[in-house]
């Protein structure tokens, strides 16, 4: 009888404790229920919307201002191209003119000996006839 007893002291604590366990249990989703729950959903609502219309935002931004910049960065692009055509021809153009300038000044100083010698031998004439 002792044991039995005993199992049965044991048994009614364990009721006791699952019952003050159950009470405390209900009391915490009582409160759940009647705010803390609707609360932390309404916050989680709340974060979701402003995510999606950052995110919009963002594809918007991203969409819009990317594809500009790319289309600038080509434009760019072409017109470095052409300023080197440009550059290409004004440098072919100018050693044009440096050439030019160097068989101008080979053919004025060509025609400058020869006056001098043209001159010199007038000279020698002169001094010979008189």
């Amino acid at each position: 009888m002792n044991f039995a007893l005993l199992a049965n002291v044991l048994t009614m604590i364990f009721c006791m404790a699952v019952l003050v366990q159950s009470v405390r249990m209900m009391r915490s989703l009582r409160t759940v229920k009647d705010g803390a729950l609707t609360e932390v959903v309404t916050a989680l609502e709340k974060a979701t919307s402003g995510a999606r219309s950052v995110l919009s935002e963002m594809k918007s931004t991203l969409g819009t201002d990317c594809a500009q910049h790319a289309r600038l960065v080509e434009q760019a692009r072409d017109l470095r191209d052409e300023l080197s055509d440009m550059i290409g021809i004004a440098d072919a153009a100018c050693e044009r003119v440096v050439n030019a300038v160097g068989l101008a000044n080979a053919v004025r100083s060509a025609d400058a000996v020869d006056a001098a010698d043209g001159e010199d031998t007038e000279a020698k004439t002169e001094a010979e006839l008189a």
